[in-house]
């Protein structure tokens, strides 16, 4: 379809041509999904899967995102597709927290109804020596039966968490600045804020990287240890994962700028970024209230 109509402007919709993209992207996750299974299960070889197909994924990706800005730079987009991408971006954050709400669910309800279901007299022949008691309440404490999970101290909020708190806050006042900047023109103070707020993202997965290392190997608080444990690694370390792909987006967003991108009347792309990191930032609130204060 051409760029524009008889008229001159963008057509009313645009239907892109055939694509290999998306079959080539099932292709990597597929290879993805299968290398990470056959790893965990002790096939070295899976880790060449997994890898191989994150590779394909990532070119594959970069291949479709550069056809996408392509034609959004070229005037394909009109009016109808803007909705469009506001409601698909709308749907996959929707699905985002449909995603982290069953994680926090799972944390919920292994607190308030396993731990206490274990410790009762219904449990007692089977897990004579079980304290039905949360690890956060009693550090340094499993609560499982003795010789079942080795000892390890819960991580607590300070200082690390605290200053994650702290860095993930400041960015996403420093990414409205950029925003507002934008809507009144002002690139180069658009460009200046993004930077600081991809670096302040930067700054929090340099600090959460700290702060598995010093869970290892000074807690001793592991993927293994027990519920606590992998609730633990699974809330922050998915989130962590959101965070990395949050800072790319904001990142190409910026180098986009930069190359003249997005005018103060049109910048979904800016704009779809900017949700997610706000989202980004409202699930860490979440994780930072319920898994280190509680």
């Amino acid at each position: 379809m051409s760029a524009v109509t008889t008229s001159g402007k963008a057509p009313y919709y645009f239907v892109p041509a055939p694509s290999r993209h998306p079959v080539m992207a099932a292709i990597g996750l597929f290879f993805v999904i299968l290398g990470a299974g056959q790893w965990v299960n002790g096939h070295e070889w899976g880790m060449y899967s997994l890898f191989g197909g994150l590779a394909l994924w990532a070119f594959v990706l970069q291949q479709w995102f550069r056809e996408a800005i392509s034609e959004s730079e070229g005037g394909l987009y009109s009016d109808r597709i803007d909705i469009s991408f506001r409601w698909s971006m709308g749907w996959f954050i929707f699905s985002e927290v449909m995603f982290f709400a069953a994680f926090f669910g799972a944390l919920y309800w292994a607190r308030v109804f396993s731990v206490p279901s274990l410790g009762s007299l219904d449990n007692a022949l089977l897990w004579p020596d079980f304290k039905a008691i949360w690890p956060s309440v009693a550090p340094g404490f499993t609560g499982a039966p003795a010789g079942t999970v080795e000892a390890f101290s819960t991580m607590g909020p300070w200082p690390i968490p605290t200053l994650n708190t702290a860095l993930l806050l400041t960015s996403g006042i420093t990414l409205t600045i950029a925003h507002h900047a934008l809507i009144a023109g002002q690139r180069t103070k658009t460009i200046f804020w993004m930077w600081i707020t991809v670096a302040l993202g930067a700054t929090f997965l340099g600090f959460q990287a700290y702060e598995y290392h010093h869970a290892y190997t000074e807690l001793n608080l592991k993927l293994s240890s027990g519920v606590y444990g992998s609730t633990f690694f699974l809330l922050t370390g998915f989130h962590g994962f959101h965070v990395c792909v949050g800072a790319l987006m904001l990142l190409f967003i910026t180098l986009r700028l930069m190359k003249g991108h997005f005018t103060p009347e049109r910048h979904f792309g800016f704009e779809g970024a900017a949700w997610y990191w706000h989202f980004v930032d409202v699930v860490w609130l979440g994780l930072y209230v319920i898994v280190y204060w509680l």
